[in-house]
């Protein structure tokens, strides 16, 4: 039975009160035989529902399904003809998925929030990401049949076949929407629309867990090109290809995870909605792209959107076509993708309102949620603080490190990195600086509640692994011990800290011990060029009590910001070999979860080499006294008031 293809909320009501409602030209230069056809789409949603920010436990301009809401009814009115499709990784990645997977629990029959909130919008069709299995396909399976829409996905299987077309999917791999659609004349014309959905390989390497022995997942060029043929042969006129896959210009290789380039080479394929990466395309972070037509919206030739994450943008693909006979073809395009705010003088301004419906629909469940952040999950030993992290081991950075050490050991399972030493890399990021005198991180001993991690992790980084040898650690740590200003041996209290560099370029690398020899000149400046080659500030690194071996190999966990080379820290920017899917937040809330009560005592695995008769200052925080004195490794005593509200402190070298 036809479905007619048209905007379903709202329309009423704008023709009840008058409104007047542009045409894209698209739609206004359509002619007999020629149709209007446009793709909207979300990506990585995240559970983001709401445009509230649980870690911070405040409302935010930049995310939430409510928020994208307007632009799609905006989109819809505007067009003749479109569909609404999600490109996957909707299931987890904020505390209302955790809340519904860890508490709440999905019985059978069960509505997830964020299928309320895509059934409410009208989806048309969706498909997998790497996140839907986080929580265990038994769960998933139950979120996604609350779908009314199609939900699909190529790639992952139950059982491998001897081709793509002989897999046993766990999803019916493609959908094809028999659509009544409208010309430029006014006439109806009947039209099949082909989907179909793919999603990482890593799949089975990240939530191996869940997945090994019982499911696998089929490369998506090799699935691609084993269904799309069998989409046209049962009548799809147009087949667009919902790609849980970023975008990169790295060669070809079986297993890729961010296919997409490569994808849009396949034969058949029309259009593709993107994702997975996080990013905007047409965008100018694909500006250097082979295959790539920014000003087109084109990936080889074919259109393309990628709509960043957690509803920042809604994609938009503009499709004219015409009929000839029978069949349907592409004959003019357009992409964009729309955001939801805009960012003004470091100040994030919304361009949207919320979608009622879509905030009524997840109401409950959003109260629940925020019940469930401001309630412990954990327990914690040690005061949580940063007022001393860039002036000795801290046990804010030291549960960060423990966290993303955790996590990477489990990764590095089974992998062909398995068994070399996993060191961990970590910075502390509210220590105080411009954020003034109380941007310090201070949880204190007892329960720990989920809104607490984004005190001890402030972005929304993911976790990624490096493989360096030994000189390319005591590099990164060179780096590092630039935030220290050069000390004269035998004077008294000179100032410690350069204010011009960031604490969040001041990496502690937990799992070997290192001193630093403040009378040394630092060898990097601010910009993490070397002015001082002949300079060597960490002396006595040491892995397992003995001198490291600068050739010794070593993975560093860390964040993607300084594995792609942020900071330009030695040993980051080529060395990447595992780009986790969660957040580095996630994976703290994981990690506490799991352990239930921790002790993240700092190890005091760095320090300061003696320098007789000399001290130092710097500046923190005023509450850090009541820390000072539980100071692993070192003696701090108070000097005094400083600038601006902050206290003076200082230590004995």
């Amino acid at each position: 039975m036809n479905k007619s293809i048209s905007r379903r909320h709202f329309l009423a009501t704008t023709a009840a009160t008058g409104a007047f409602v542009t045409l894209h030209p698209f739609s206004a230069m359509a002619q007999t035989n020629q149709a209007h056809l446009r793709i909207l789409s979300t990506t990585d949603l995240h559970v983001h529902v709401h445009p509230y920010d649980y870690y911070a436990d405040k409302p935010i301009d930049t995310v939430g399904l409510s928020r994208t809401a307007s632009i799609i009814e905006e989109v819809r009115a505007e067009s003749t003809n479109s569909i609404l499709v999600d490109n996957g990784d909707f299931l987890q990645g904020n505390p209302m998925g955790d809340y519904i997977a860890y508490e709440r629990g999905m019985n059978e029959g069960d509505m997830h929030p964020v299928m309320q909130a895509m059934n409410v919008l009208g989806y048309d069709c969706g498909t997998l990401g790497n996140h839907e299995f986080n929580y265990g396909v038994d769960f998933m399976d139950k979120v996604v049949k609350g779908a009314e829409f199609p939900m699909i996905c190529a790639n992952f299987v139950k059982s491998l076949g001897s081709n793509a077309g002989k897999d046993d999917t766990f999803l019916k791999p493609y959908t094809i929407l028999e659509r009544d659609i409208t010309d430029g004349s006014g006439k109806t014309h009947s039209i099949k629309i082909g989907l179909i959905g793919f999603l990482p390989p890593q799949i089975m390497n990240w939530d191996k867990r869940h997945l090994e022995g019982k499911f696998n997942a089929r490369d998506i060029l090799q699935a691609a090109k084993g269904w799309v043929p069998e989409m046209k042969e049962a009548g799809a006129d147009i087949v667009i290809a919902l790609s849980h896959s970023g975008i990169s210009s790295e060669p070809s290789f079986e297993g890729q995870g961010n296919a997409a380039l490569y994808l849009a080479g396949v034969d058949g394929i029309d259009a593709l909605v993107t994702g997975h990466s996080h990013l905007v395309f047409p965008s100018e972070a694909y500006a250097d792209t082979d295959g790539i037509d920014l000003a087109a919206g084109t990936i080889q030739g074919k259109p393309a959107t990628m709509a960043g994450f957690w509803g920042s943008h809604m994609g938009l693909i503009d499709l004219m076509l015409e009929r000839s006979g029978d069949e349907w073809r592409v004959v003019t395009t357009e992409s964009s993708a729309r955001p939801i705010y805009e960012r003004v003088d470091r100040t994030n301004i919304p361009l949207v309102e919320d979608v009622q419906m879509v905030l009524d629909a997840t109401r409950d469940v959003h109260e629940e949620t925020l019940e469930y952040i401001r309630r412990p999950v954990g327990m914690t030993d040690t005061a949580l603080h940063s007022y001393f992290a860039l002036v000795a081991d801290d046990p804010s950075v030291q549960i960060v490190s423990q966290a993303q050490t955790w996590y990477i050991e489990q990764m590095m399972q089974g992998s062909e990195w398995e068994g070399i030493p996993i060191l961990s890399a970590a910075a502390p990021f509210k220590a105080g600086g411009r954020g003034g005198p109380e941007y310090y991180t201070d949880v204190a001993p007892g329960p720990v509640a989920i809104k607490n991690v984004s005190d001890l992790y402030l972005y929304p980084n993911t976790v990624r692994a490096v493989l360096i040898n030994g000189a390319q650690v005591k590099g990164w740590l060179e780096r590092s011990a630039s935030i220290f200003n050069q000390i004269t041996a035998g004077e008294q209290d000179q100032v410690l800290l350069n204010p011009e560099m960031p604490s969040y370029n001041f990496d502690i690398m937990d799992g070997v011990t290192y001193q630093i020899d403040l009378t040394h000149p630092p060898k990097f400046n601010r910009g993490g060029e070397v002015i001082n080659a002949g300079s060597n500030r960490i002396v006595n690194l040491q892995y397992n009590g003995a001198p490291i071996d600068p050739d010794a190999m070593f993975v560093v966990a860390t964040n993607n910001y300084r594995a792609s080379g942020g900071g330009n820290f030695p040993g980051t920017g080529d060395t990447i070999i595992f780009e986790g899917p969660d957040t580095n937040r996630d994976v703290i809330v994981r990690y506490i979860v799991e352990k239930g009560t921790i002790n993240p005592q700092a190890d005091a695995n760095w320090g300061f080499a003696p320098v007789p008769d000399t001290s130092v200052i710097f500046e923190t925080g005023p509450a850090g006294i009541g820390y000072a004195d539980s100071v692993e490794g070192v003696n701090i005593e108070a000097a005094g008031e400083g600038a601006d509200g902050f206290a003076l402190y200082r230590i004995q070298l």
